[in-house]
C-alpha cells in the first residue's frame, strides 16, 4: 500500500516537474516582454529629467508637494526597482541552460509575469534531455515526500509498543532465585550396631 502511494507520488512529481523546462522557456519570453515595456517607461522618465537638467534621483525628489505627485513618485520608484530586478533576472536566465534553470526558481518569481505565463501555458511532451532530467528529479522528489510523510505518521505508532514493554519491564518486580538448601542427614545407628565393650555386663 505504502509503496503504491509512493509510486503515485513519484509519478505525479515526475509529470509536474517534466513541464518545468517548457514553462521556464515561456516565462523567459514573457519576462523579455516585461523588460522591454519597463525599459520604455524608465528611458522616457530619464529623458524628461535630462531635458530639465535633472538626474533621475533629482527628478524623483521633485515629485512632491501634493498627494498626486507623492503617489507618482512612489509608483515611479517601484517601476524603476522592478525594471532593474527583471533585467538582472533576464540576463541570468538567458545565459543559463534549461538544466541550470532548475536551480534558479527564485529568478522566476515575478508575480505578474508568472500569472501571465500560467494563463497561456501549454504543456509539452518532455523529449529533451532537460525534460527527462526534470521528470526524473520530480519522480524522486515525489517518492521521497510521500515516503517521508508516511514515516512521520507511522513512527509514533512503532514507538508506543516498545515504550509500553519497556515501562512494563521497568515496573515488573524482580524474581529472587535462592540457592537450594540442604538439610543435614542424621545417621542413626541401630542397637545391633552398638559396639560392645569387653568384660562389661548388662
Amino acid at each position: 500500500m505504502i509503496r503504491a502511494l509512493c509510486l503515485a507520488g513519484g509519478l505525479a512529481g515526475g509529470m509536474t516537474l517534466s513541464q518545468f523546462p517548457e514553462f521556464s522557456q515561456q516565462y523567459l519570453q514573457r519576462l523579455a516582454g516585461q523588460v522591454d515595456a519597463l525599459t520604455v517607461v524608465v528611458k522616457d522618465f530619464d529623458a524628461s529629467a535630462l531635458a530639465s537638467g535633472l538626474g533621475r534621483e533629482d527628478a524623483l525628489e521633485q515629485l512632491e508637494g501634493t498627494a498626486f505627485l507623492a503617489s507618482r513618485q512612489a509608483d515611479m520608484r517601484r517601476t524603476i526597482a522592478r525594471h532593474a530586478r527583471l533585467v538582472e533576472d533576464l540576463i541570468l536566465l538567458r545565459d543559463a541552460s534549461p538544466l541550470v534553470r532548475l536551480t534558479l526558481p527564485h529568478r522566476m518569481a515575478d508575480v505578474e509575469t508568472l500569472r501571465a505565463t500560467w494563463v497561456d501555458f501549454t504543456p509539452a511532451v518532455p523529449v529533451t534531455v532537460a525534460g527527462a532530467a526534470s521528470a526524473g528529479t520530480g519522480f524522486l522528489g515525489g517518492w521521497a515526500v510521500i515516503a517521508a510523510l508516511f514515516g512521520l505518521i507511522i513512527s509514533p505508532m512503532r514507538r508506543r509498543p516498545y515504550a509500553k514493554n519497556k515501562a512494563a519491564a521497568r515496573h515488573e518486580p524482580a524474581i529472587r532465585i535462592e540457592p537450594p538448601t540442604t538439610r543435614p542427614t542424621l545417621v542413626t545407628q541401630t542397637p545391633g550396631h552398638i559396639p560392645k565393650l569387653a568384660g562389661a555386663q548388662r
